[in-house]
């Protein structure tokens, strides 16, 4: 039987770096509940522990993530889907809100599900070969996780629609073409290409990163008015802080700034 702490692993892959690894590669890693319980209380010791300043999303075996697992679907009724997808939508909503950068490094595949926890992250990069889809139309359902709103807010409704509505699979081209990625690499070159990106954010101000994170996410819903006083407010609040001496300090000295995170 699955334990929560065999569904998910985590590893500190350099100082300030977590890789968090769906770890059922013989279901795909689909998302049982016990992933999601496993993968928020993960996201929520990462949050909490200030030596991790930025997180790596991956998958084991032959793909990233092939969505929710099919067989826990079955007998669902209306109340119990409705709070299987609010628990989800919690899960990955905490990952987005988590107040550090994230990116999800996919392979294989990211269907249903799997697309939408990658959706959650701050930044996706891919190999050629990856594909991707929101195929829940197929099964009678649709995206439960967050999918439709993040896809539409990512790539546009047209697009967005299409991908729902069909349940069509796309290649990475296309998905990074569209902004669903940031970008692509060689299978060989995924996790370290991930790992110099999350090191590069590792070495910034965590509270210039926490903001801006915060801004962009919170402020998007918001209207223009009140999105300016938000990044207004988290400016001023930057300008509090020893990062910003630092910064500022280092940029007239001509000298690599050294954020203390206060």
């Amino acid at each position: 039987m699955e334990t929560t702490n065999d569904v998910v692993r985590t590893i500190s892959i350099e100082p300030g770096i977590l890789q968090i690894s769906l770890n059922r590669p013989e279901q795909l890693n689909a998302l049982s509940h016990i992933v999601l319980e496993r993968l928020f209380y993960v996201f929520q010791q990462a949050k909490q522990d200030s030596s991790i300043k930025a997180i790596l999303l991956t998958g084991e075996g032959k793909g990233f993530c092939a969505g929710a697992d099919i067989k826990q679907l079955v007998p669902l009724t209306g109340q119990d889907g409705f709070a299987f997808a609010q628990f989800g939508q919690h899960v990955f909503r905490s990952l987005e809100l988590i107040g550090k950068p994230s990116l999800a490094a996919i392979h294989g595949f990211a269907f249903g599900g799997g697309c939408e926890l990658a959706m959650a992250a701050t930044l996706r990069i891919a190999t050629h070969n990856s594909v991707f889809g929101q195929p829940e139309i197929k099964l009678g359902v649709i995206p439960g996780f967050g999918g439709t709103q993040r896809l539409a807010r990512l790539i546009g409704k047209g697009r967005a629609l299409e991908m729902c509505l069909t349940g069509k699979r796309f290649k990475a081209e296309e998905a990074l073409q569209w902004g669903l990625l940031n970008e692509i690499t060689s299978p060989d070159h995924l996790l370290i290409r991930a790992t110099e990106i999350l090191r590069e954010l590792a070495q910034l101000s965590p509270i210039a990163l926490q903001s801006i994170l915060t801004v962009i996410h919170q402020g998007y819903d918001l209207s223009l008015e009140e999105a300016f006083e938000l990044e207004a407010a988290h400016f001023g609040l930057c300008c509090t802080t020893s990062d910003k001496r630092e910064g500022v300090n280092a940029f007239l000295e001509k000298r690599t700034a050294v954020f203390s995170g206060e």
